[in-house]
């Protein structure tokens, strides 16, 4: 990557700058030059060109004003003052810029732990005979986070986001063993794992290849078009499948919207659609991926109110994981105004984390201390999160954060 000159005025300094790249840009080698004082930076962020360095490794971009100021003058030495204040700013927003960094790096280590709780409580299930145990961890659910899991790979894999791509990874291959541990117990059909497998193994070689441009660029559409295609055809079907017996056992839902994927898909690929279209048809994959993760939380629960019975077969370090993995990136997503990014960490925290460990303490399987200290712990960092970077960004209130990520600058 290219250094990106910032400049002041006429005057091009000619420092090192640290590497920026867009990471909303479907050319991962294109670049934002930037052009402006430390005090408009907070707006460079919100306006959707984060800074891939400082997204996950906690650089920080340096900003520099060329400025004479003239001690024989009151009106300069105004001046002088209102940029000591825009500097201390902008040292505060650096430096939230940084822990936020670290915090979604950190995410790592629990998101690598996070279904090894449920993987030890499987083996010792399957090794005693208690199969039936299984049953409280929904296939359908773990499927669908398998699979939203595997798309943000993708996902984050064009953007050359390499904490992300190893955070999703490790969802996927994590995932993929406790699936594999219910096709043994019987609580998963074999056909349907045995189809998972086969897209789990394509989908992780072509990220694989892709993340190291190994990748022909027509193959990578071609798995683009196949992860938006099966992204919307599984969402429906699993969203409706969750509630049979409620509901009639019918495929209707997915083919419906495979048809109609498919038609979209092909009608962007012969340009037929508009500009707006494009954009939509482009962000589709990325939504879906989201709330087949986020779907993952509901298909849970709704197997916990249904089989009270099974809960016990559900881990509570497990959740607890969750809860912390997906709370590190939340800083992140707000920090750095990516609302999908935020939405689909939001909800992995509180409905899969938080959730089930109340469903647990409802149904008495783990003790009240360890649910309060859960619970207060997580509030406290939510509140945390938002005030801080209120002050980072010289906001007037929390609010103003929320604001601007759901609404824009």
């Amino acid at each position: 990557m290219a250094g990106a000159m910032i400049i002041s005025g006429k005057i091009p300094l000619q420092m090192p700058r640290p590497s920026i790249r867009c990471s909303f840009s479907s050319d991962p080698r294109s670049l934002e030059f930037v052009s402006s004082p430390p005090i408009h930076l907070r707006r460079g962020i919100k306006n959707k060109l984060p800074l891939k360095e400082a997204l996950f490794h906690g650089q920080s971009v340096c900003c520099y004003r060329d400025k004479t100021v003239s001690c024989s003058s009151s009106d300069d030495l105004h001046s002088s003052s209102q940029e000591s204040a825009e500097v201390e700013k902008g040292e505060g927003f650096q430096q939230w810029d940084s822990m936020t960094a670290k915090f979604a790096g950190a995410a790592n280590l629990p998101f690598l732990l996070l279904q090894l709780p449920q993987i030890i409580l499987n083996t010792r299930n399957l090794l005693s005979g208690n199969t039936s145990a299984l049953l409280a961890v929904p296939w359908l659910g773990m499927l669908t986070g398998l699979l939203g899991n595997l798309c943000l790979a993708s996902y984050f894999i064009k953007k050359m986001e390499t904490e992300a791509v190893v955070v999703q990874s490790l969802g996927v291959i994590s995932t993929y063993v406790v699936l594999l541990q219910l096709a043994m117990g019987g609580a998963m059909p074999l056909p349907h794992f045995v189809a998972t497998s086969i897209i789990v193994a394509c989908g992780m070689t072509l990220n694989f290849l892709k993340y190291f441009d190994w990748l022909h660029p027509e193959i990578w559409r071609f798995w683009e078009d196949f992860v938006t295609v099966a992204g919307l055809s599984v969402l429906p079907q699993v969203m409706w499948s969750t509630f049979i017996p409620y509901v009639p056992n019918t495929v209707l839902p997915g083919t419906i919207a495979f048809i109609t994927s498919l038609v979209a898909v092909f009608m962007g690929r012969m340009g037929k659609l508009s500009d707006k279209g494009v954009k939509i048809l482009g962000s589709i994959s990325g939504w879906t991926a989201t709330v087949l993760f986020m779907w993952m939380a509901v298909a849970q629960m709704w197997t916990n109110l249904l089989t009270p019975d099974n809960i016990k077969g559900l881990s509570a370090v497990s959740m607890l994981l969750a809860m912390i993995g997906n709370g590190l990136m939340i800083p992140r997503a707000l920090f750095v105004r990516d609302f999908m990014w935020f939405v689909g960490s939001a909800w992995g925290s509180v409905f899969y984390g938080w959730g089930n460990l109340t469903c647990l303490y409802c149904f008495k399987c783990i003790s009240p201390g360890f649910y309060i200290a859960s619970t207060v712990s997580f509030l406290a960092w939510i509140v945390l999160t938002f005030s801080r970077d209120s002050q980072a960004n010289g906001l007037s209130s929390p609010f103003v954060s929320l604001k601007e990520l759901v609404f824009g600058p």
